[in-house]
C-alpha cells in the first residue's frame, strides 16, 4: 500500500470525507502538541491549543493554496494559536540579560555539556529553553530541533527573514548565558571543576 500525500487527504476532506481529516489529525497531532508544550510549558494548555489548531485548520482548509507544505501551514496556525493562548493567559515572560559571551565561555559550557549524559543533557537544554521568551524559544525550536529552513520559519511566524536571523542570534546568546549561569554551578559541584 502506498502512502498517500497530504494533498490527497486535503482534497478528500474538502469533498466532505471526515475520515480523511481524521487521518491528517493523526499524522500531525504529535507535531502540534510538541510545539504547544514547548511554547506554553503546560500539557493542559497544549491539549487545548492542539484542539483549537485543528479546528482552525478544518475551518480554513479551503484557504490552503499549496504554496507551501501543509505542515508549514499547520505550524503557522499552531504557532499563532499558541501566541494567542499565551497572551490570553498572560504568562510571565522571563527576561535574561545577555552577557558578552567569549569563545572560552562557549568552550567551557560545551565541555560541561559533553560531561553530562545524553538524557540529562536533553533535560538541561529543555529547562534552559523554557527560560527564554516564547517567540525566541519557538524560533530556536523550529530551526534546531525541527530543522525548518529560514523561509519556513518566516512563513510560520510572519517575521521577516532579517528579524528571524536576529532572533536566532539573540536567542542563542541568551540560551548560552542561561546554560552558563544556571547550570554551570550545579555541574561544577557535581562533576568537579573542569
Amino acid at each position: 500500500m502506498t502512502k498517500q500525500t497530504d494533498e490527497y487527504y486535503i482534497e478528500k476532506t474538502l469533498h466532505g470525507d471526515v475520515n480523511a481529516f481524521a487521518f491528517l489529525v493523526e499524522r500531525y497531532k504529535d507535531m502540534v502538541f510538541t510545539l504547544a508544550v514547548k511554547m506554553t510549558r503546560s500539557r493542559e494548555d497544549a491539549e487545548e491549543i492542539s484542539q483549537d489548531s485543528f479546528i482552525k485548520v478544518y475551518k480554513y482548509l479551503s484557504k490552503f493554496k499549496g504554496d507551501s507544505k501543509f505542515s508549514t501551514w499547520l505550524y503557522k496556525i499552531s504557532y499563532n494559536t499558541c501566541l494567542d493562548s499565551i497572551k490570553k493567559n498572560a504568562y510571565q515572560r522571563n527576561q535574561v540579560v545577555i552577557d558578552d559571551v567569549t569563545e572560552n565561555q562557549l568552550a567551557s559550557v560545551e565541555t560541561i555539556l559533553d560531561g553530562i549524559e545524553k538524557k540529562e543533557r536533553a533535560a538541561v537544554i529543555n529547562t534552559c529553553l523554557n527560560q527564554l521568551p516564547e517567540e525566541e524559544k519557538a524560533v530556536l525550536v523550529f530551526f534546531y530541533f525541527k530543522e525548518l529552513s529560514l523561509k519556513e520559519i518566516v512563513e510560520i511566524t510572519s517575521i521577516t527573514e532579517a528579524n528571524v536571523k536576529v532572533k536566532l542570534h539573540r536567542a542563542r546568546k541568551k540560551l548560552l548565558s542561561i546554560v552558563k549561569n544556571t547550570v554551570e554551578p550545579e555541574i561544577i559541584n557535581h562533576y568537579g571543576r573542569t
